[in-house]
């Protein structure tokens, strides 16, 4: 389970309960198809610090960062627990600024101990968002962000999104001041070169307000100096190209997608993407990012999309793309997935088993938050409220990053050390004995039963991915490489796909299949294929048909409770 039920918690502090965002506006947001209305307050308190001390790239700063004691500042968090405040008083002090460091840094440390959503956010992320809520508390939180995430902590990059997804959106003027305090261009690039973290956490950090940004605000974002600044650092920084091609990626909405098009990002891409295959698994993100980047958004004249030439003939059994939550990206031969999203995606298999022995392996690509395990068709996929695999009474599933067991959304710890990139997770489910066995580079836990009170058949396997999460499937398709010593079986073995069952289409081709598709005029305004015939009492909407409206409990119009349900026959064609 990821904490998302923050979001909610945050926001109706500060925006009232009248201003939270719909799912359907969030989408659209993420899309960048409608511009946001709710920002911060334009009150703004003046600085006593001198300009120096705003620069993120003080050479004091730079040598605070280098030398942040990250192991020993996670294990000893200063207060996470201390009960919220609820604002600042009008003659109370403001915040220090020299305190948002360490707000950033309580926040890290604690995130991955609180894994329910009955939980309160601890008390730095609620302070943090309350000093986001003026123009000057949102830069001095961008600013630490980018300071002090240190780049060997797997959660930072999450981290990052999360605390932004929950700050209030800046204003102009505050996006204004951002870009003039980093003053991004090719040469700072160049002259940063020594610092990744830094390079990393302002890419992040981009990538998310682009994400949040819509209509001009988003155009301005992605000033000249600021793609010069991302191209440029797709030349001298090999460790993190993934996290620049990807966030040039957050940009795709009408004027910048022309105006990166126009840069030649698509011809830097393709010499990228030879690297989705490589041992090196940095690289490999980077491959796999750019590799999906040219086949959904920057299309190469002449080149042919990977899933036309991919070889598919041994592949039986693979990720399902038409089983998956949103922004789950999936790679043409169907074994591999990565989330770039802040929300939790998740994933089943094409193949359902219900006896026998069955055992699958994963290649851990990315060390941070996934939960891999087994899961049946009744298990929901809840990716905005952090619900996934292990979260419902249908699942099982296991978090090499937090080191937990995950069951109907309870975790107990076990006794693997933190998985790393690289890594070999084997799951083993044995319908014979009704038990599940995970395993770590060979190594495995005692058997996890209590899945089994709830269902007994039908199981896929499935994971969920927090975001820039990756890694790889292998269903049987190749030699494990830590096979388990009792005879099984595997899904390649026994699982059959048509040619067709096998294509994974780019977005755009998908969407443009779906234009293609005819719906009646008085089809169900849920299912599409039965008639709408079917009234609810007492507010009276008519868009359902029997089956989908015995389903719900409130009327997804009107929000008003089902009292009953009146089929109207002559409504029937």
């Amino acid at each position: 389970m990821i904490v998302f039920g923050w979001a909610v918690f945050l926001a109706s502090r500060s925006l009232g309960q009248g201003l939270l965002v719909t799912l359907e506006e969030h989408i659209a947001h993420l899309l960048g198809t409608t511009g946001a209305t709710t920002t911060m307050g334009n009150s703004c308190i003046c600085r006593d610090d001198s300009g120096a001390e705003d620069s993120v790239d003080t050479h004091q700063q730079q040598a605070e960062n280098s030398a942040v004691p990250t192991a020993d500042t996670r294990s000893q968090p200063r207060d996470p627990v201390r009960p919220p405040r609820r604002g600042r008083g009008p003659h109370e002090p403001r915040r220090k600024k020299q305190n948002v460091d360490g707000l950033v840094l309580d926040t890290l440390a604690v995130i991955r101990t609180l894994v329910d959503n009955d939980q309160e956010p601890p008390y730095s992320m609620i302070t943090l968002h309350e000093m986001a809520e003026t123009d000057e508390g949102w830069l001095d939180v961008v600013q630490s962000l980018i300071r002090v995430i240190p780049l060997e902590d797997p959660l930072g990059p999450a981290v990052i999104t999360l605390l932004l997804d929950e700050c209030p959106l800046p204003t102009k003027d505050a996006l204004q001041k951002l870009t003039e305090i980093l003053n991004l261009n090719g040469e700072v690039a160049c002259q940063d070169s020594g610092h990744p973290a830094k390079h990393r956490n302002t890419s992040a950090v981009l990538g998310c307000l682009a994400e949040k940004l819509a209509g001009p605000a988003s155009i301005g974002l992605l000033s000249p100096g600021i793609l010069e600044y991302l191209l440029q650092c797709l030349h001298i920084l090999l460790l993190l190209l993934f996290h620049y091609h990807l966030k040039i990626s957050s940009f795709q909405t009408g004027e910048n997608k022309l105006t990166i098009s126009e840069s030649s990002i698509s011809d830097r891409l393709v010499t990228l993407e030879l690297w989705a295959d490589d041992p090196d698994y940095l690289k490999r993100q980077v491959g796999f990012c750019a590799q999906w980047s040219l086949d959904n958004l920057f299309l190469k004249e002449g080149r042919q999309l990977t899933y036309e030439k991919v070889d598919l003939n041994n592949i039986r059994a693979m990720l399902n793309s038409n089983d998956v939550s949103e922004y789950l990206k999936i790679s043409p031969h169907g074994l591999e997935a990565r989330c770039d999203a802040s929300s939790f995606e998740s994933v089943r298999c094409t193949f359902c088993v219900d006896t026998g022995v069955w055992y699958y392996e994963v290649t851990v690509v990315t060390s941070g938050v996934m939960q891999i395990g087994w899961a049946t068709r009744d298990s929901k996929f809840l990716n905005h409220e952090g619900y996934g695999i292990g979260d419902d009474e249908y699942s099982c599933a296991y978090d090499g990053c937090r080191q937990l067991i995950w069951y109907n959304a309870r975790s107990k710890p076990h006794v693997h050390p933190c998985w790393k990139e690289g890594d070999t997770v084997g799951f083993l489910l044995d319908l014979n004995e009704k038990q599940m066995i995970f395993f770590l580079n060979g190594n495995q836990l005692p058997p996890e039963k209590q899945v089994f009170s709830s269902t007994v058949s039908g199981f896929f396997a499935a994971a969920s991915f927090m975001s820039y999460q990756q890694c790889e499937f292998n269903f049987g398709a190749k030699p494990f490489k830590y096979p388990p010593s009792m005879k099984f079986s595997t899904f390649n073995d026994y699982a059959f796909l048509t040619a067709e069952e096998k294509i994974i289409l780019p977005r755009h081709r998908r969407l443009a299949l779906l234009k293609q598709v005819s719906i009646r005029e008085n089809c169900c305004s849920l299912c599409c294929d039965e008639v709408a015939d079917t009234q609810l009492k007492p507010c009276g909407h008519s868009d359902l048909c029997m089956d989908c409206a015995l389903q719900l409990e409130t009327c997804p119009l009107c929000r008003k409770e089902i009292v009953s349900r009146i089929r109207q026959i002559s409504h029937i064609s």
